[in-house]
């Protein structure tokens, strides 16, 4: 288990690294806290998690991230993309979003994302929800279209609206974008 947390955890600093500069001005990027409070809405559970300081990744917080972003359906725990954690902090800092930031969906196990797809047509079936890589959240009190376009102009990744759902997804794959 070490090995593996230690492997991944350099790469998420790497990928956190190259991440970096679509969040924060370079000079800030090394030196500043990064940190979020979020709050599930399934689960109602909430956490408020300082991820990175002193130029690194904290692998404590980590493990809290990846427990919280886990499957609620099945319990299963995978880790998390840090660099989707540093696009959602972001989007926060853009914004000056103080409050907790609602998630809806982090980490999607192959049986859940199978259930969804029966019931959903805009489910995915390769999902980066199953890596670990995706994010669907809204902020309480901010206008669901100023967060998509804070999260556009990133240029870090994907960008979902869905507008009847009232959330934002946010993923590490290829900038792209689309709504609803």
């Amino acid at each position: 288990m070490a090995d593996m947390l230690g492997s991944l955890s350099r790469r998420a600093v790497l990928g956190g690294l190259m991440a970096a500069p679509f969040i924060l001005r370079p000079a800030e990027a090394a030196s500043r806290a990064r940190g979020l409070a979020m709050k599930n809405l399934h689960t109602n559970e909430t956490i408020a998690a300082t991820y990175w300081r002193n130029g690194k990744y904290d692998k404590g917080a980590w493990k809290e991230i990846n427990h919280f972003l886990r499957d609620w359906r099945t319990d299963d725990v995978v880790p998390i993309d840090l660099r989707t954690v540093d696009i959602l902090h972001g989007i926060c800092d853009r914004l000056g979003a103080s409050r907790k930031v609602e998630i809806l969906c982090g980490y999607r196990s192959p049986k859940t994302n199978a259930m969804l797809r029966r019931n959903s047509s805009g489910v995915a079936k390769k999902s980066l929800h199953l890596q670990g890589r995706a994010i669907d959240f809204r902020i309480p009190g901010q206008n669901l279209h100023k967060v998509h376009r804070a999260a556009l102009a990133l240029e870090a990744g994907g960008v979902g609206l869905y507008s009847r759902s009232n959330f934002i997804h946010i993923d590490t794959g290829p900038v792209r974008n689309w709504g609803r």
